[in-house]
């Protein structure tokens, strides 16, 4: 790769320059972002994850514009057009739109009005006219009549039809241009005709511009969303006599019987072709801009909600509400296995209360329930509220579970693997229960845009948003870890450097070999080589193995480290780890090489302090106000509990217990000044909101959670 590409991703992403030669050299070769962040630490200096995916999408970006150089050199040397110094120009050229406008006057065009102008003979005449030296230019055109031109008027005009081709094409022209639009642009959406009614939830938009640049990612999704359904047209512009000024000083040389036809052909010009073509360019970069922001929101919400506090292996009694169909209860053991399943009926109009209530009560008591999950769609809260004021034989927390997504997995490919003999309500409350247990390892198997913590995830591009969204899942597992003898085939997936294949191999050798021993036995796995090995080691647990260092984050490749500091101490590795005055006596400069420096050896340290500990926090109940049902209940000025379901970049949406979410606006949610509503909460977050309006006819509930509320 150039040094140069090297030089212009240090300088875009403000990190030195041999952080960025070593992180691209161990992405080509085959390296996680997980691995790099966690255990190549001395190459990188110790950058993240983000910093390492910022230099990952570069490369990429400069590896595709490599590509289309290459297309490009070969499209104009097959017209016999590429020079030296054109070649050179494109190869030393690393802005994409820049070399599109180099491109430009060699891309094949279908015919245009320059096109017949040109098979008319009239190009000889543009050129008179652009150099703007004659002072009688209708007499000059008089002579370019012919049988295919009739008039002077024809030929003037087909000569201008060149010259607005030539102003397109002209990169300072089209520079010029992109420069007041960057500067200047404004975005307008006006409503379409006879659309209004279709177009109501649109309706701030009907009549609305602003400039570009403060348009924010969600507000430019929502007008393009409302376009593609036909319902507004919108317009990013500037001032046309701004554009024509500038053009004008470009092209205009001087006052003769030329410059008026000039000037014409620099409105038209810029009408037809420049104004069109560098719209559409800022419309698809502020699209890009908009995705990467909502893709970006997603990925925090969804970090958040994959990692969100597990309850852990207990007995797990799960509920997936309904009213006239019934609740469906199942019951699951300590690792999510499903032990029984039925439905009760505790709402209308069944109504059986006593019932329902005995059924439970046998239930919790026959397989040993340690806690109870309810998920919180229709009839949830009823069902939450039915559960807490059951007495049972012992202490039980019920929590209300997100359900977001569960109706995607019960219907999936995967669910009917696992439960080819259950029905998709089965199926659903399964997933309700494991989700309590461990998030983290039951939403892994749901595509991550159905989960419902995005913002316009269905509007942006499905690509980046696939890829993104992997990379943050990849990183949640990666982070936390995996118990190489309980993950099931997809938790196994994300593992770095495993994958689909790998991760089925590993499940069918446990089939056939019973639990993994050691990390070392996963080279006995079917196409396990030393370099998926390398990737994947460390970030795989095995409780309870011969060798504890299996079951914490240190990596094999460093276990000779431990080795040497418990020796060092006259001790063994399971007395390092259990003494921590022992390991206090360590001075870590003495096990510095090479290959392996301090920050190696801390991550070492900190793992040995607090071996295969799990990273996410502990698991809270949620308390809703029983006293509010609907949103009629609610009342401005009055405070309620709720819990954080989705962020945004406009605010955050909270469940405050029934149907409708409630809206903490970014205005709303601290006495200063914010630019990210991340900032100030977080998905999972227990809030106390002060109801600040309510729109019943539009279902609306404004929150509030400043201090002075």
């Amino acid at each position: 790769m150039e040094e140069k590409i090297y030089q212009l991703i240090a300088s875009k992403i403000n990190i030195g320059l041999e952080q960025v030669k070593n992180t691209i050299f161990l992405l080509q070769s085959g390296a996680t972002i997980p691995f790099i962040s966690r255990y190549r630490k001395e190459l990188t200096g110790s950058l993240d994850e983000l910093q390492i995916a910022a230099i990952q999408k570069e490369l990429n970006y400069f590896t595709e514009l490599d590509k289309r150089k290459e297309t490009i050199l070969h499209t104009i040397k097959e017209q016999e057009k590429l020079t030296p110094e054109l070649e050179n120009i494109i190869r030393e050229t690393y802005n994409a739109n820049e070399l599109e406008d180099i491109y430009l006057p060699y891309k094949p065009k279908k015919r245009t009005r320059a096109t017949i102008a040109r098979e008319k003979g009239l190009e000889p005449l543009s050129k008179i006219i652009m150099a703007q030296r004659e002072n009688d230019i209708e007499t000059r055109a008089a002579s370019f009549i012919s049988d295919e031109v009739e008039s002077v008027e024809e030929a003037l005009a087909g000569a201008r039809d060149i010259i607005s081709e030539w102003i397109n094409e002209n990169n300072r022209a089209r520079d010029s241009v992109r420069f007041l639009f960057k500067r200047e642009a404004v975005i307008h959406s006006k409503l379409v005709k006879s659309k209004e009614a279709e177009a109501q939830k649109y309706r701030d938009y009907f009549d609305w511009t602003e400039p570009l640049q403060k348009c924010p990612s969600h507000r430019f999704l929502a007008i393009k969303r409302a376009e593609k359904e036909g319902l507004l047209k919108v317009s990013i512009s500037i001032e046309e006599e701004h554009a024509f000024e500038k053009l004008e000083r470009i092209f205009i040389r001087s006052n003769s019987s030329c410059t008026e036809h000039v000037e014409k052909a620099i409105k038209d010009s810029y009408k037809r072709l420049l104004s069109p073509s560098i719209e559409t360019e800022f419309a698809q970069e502020w699209k890009q801009k908009s995705d990467e922001e909502a893709i970006k929101v997603f990925g925090e919400n969804l970090r958040q909600l994959l990692l969100a506090p597990p309850l852990g292996q207990k007995r797990v009694l799960a509920i997936d509400p309904g009213f006239r169909t019934g609740c469906k209860v199942v019951c699951l053991d300590e690792q999510g296995n499903l032990l029984h399943n039925e439905t009760i009926y505790p709402h209308p109009p069944q109504r059986e209360v006593k019932q329902s209530a005995k059924k439970m009560a046998s239930l919790v008591s026959m397989y040993k329930i340690e806690a109870i999950a309810v998920g919180n769609g229709t009839a949830g809260r009823e069902t939450e509220k039915f559960m807490k004021y059951m007495r049972f034989d012992r202490d039980i927390s019920v929590f209300s579970v997100n359900e977001d997504g569960a109706s995607v997995y019960s219907a999936s490919p995967i669910a009917r693997e696992e439960f080819p003999n259950y029905d998709v309500t089965v199926r659903g409350a399964v997933s309700i229960g494991r989700r309590l247990m461990d998030p983290l390892a039951e939403l892994v198997k749901i595509e991550p845009k159905s989960i419902g913590v995005g913002q316009y995830q269905h509007d942006v591009d499905q690509k980046l948003l696939h890829a993104d969204l992997d990379r943050v899942v990849e990183s949640c597992v990666n982070t936390v870890g995996v118990n190489l003898n309980t993950a099931s085939k997809h938790l196994l997936t994300y593992v770095s450097g495993l994958g689909p294949q790998l991760a089925q191999n590993i499940v069918d050798y446990r089939k056939e070999n019973g639990n993994f021993k050691s990390r070392e036995e996963l080279l006995s796995v079917k196409r396990m080589g030393a370099k998926a090995f390398e990737q994947a080691a460390g970030f795989l647990r095995i409780r309870n193995a011969e060798n504890p260092l299996d079951n914490t984050a240190v990596h094999p490749e460093s276990y000779h480290i431990v080795e040497k500091m418990a020796s060092k101490l006259d001790a063994n590795i399971d007395k390092l780890i259990e003494s921590e005055s022992l390991r206090k006596l360590i001075n870590l400069n003495d096990f510095v090489t090479e290959n392996i420096g301090l920050p190696t050896l801390k991550d070492i340290m900190n793992e040995l302090d607090k071996p295969g500990r799990d990273p996410r926090e502990k698991i809270r109940v949620m308390e809703f106000d029983d006293s509010i049902k609907t949103i009629e209940d609610l009342k401005v000025g009055i405070t309620v509990p709720g819990i954080i379901t989705n962020i945004t970049r406009f605010g955050a949406f909270v469940d405050i217990g029934i149907k409708e979410n409630g809206l903490i606006h970014i205005s709303n949610m601290a006495n200063r000044y914010i630019d990210d509503p991340a900032k100030v909460v977080k998905l999972n977050q227990h809030v106390k909101a002060k109801i600040i309006d309510i729109d019943l006819v539009r279902k609306r509930i404004q929150l509030s959670i400043k201090e002075d509320n």
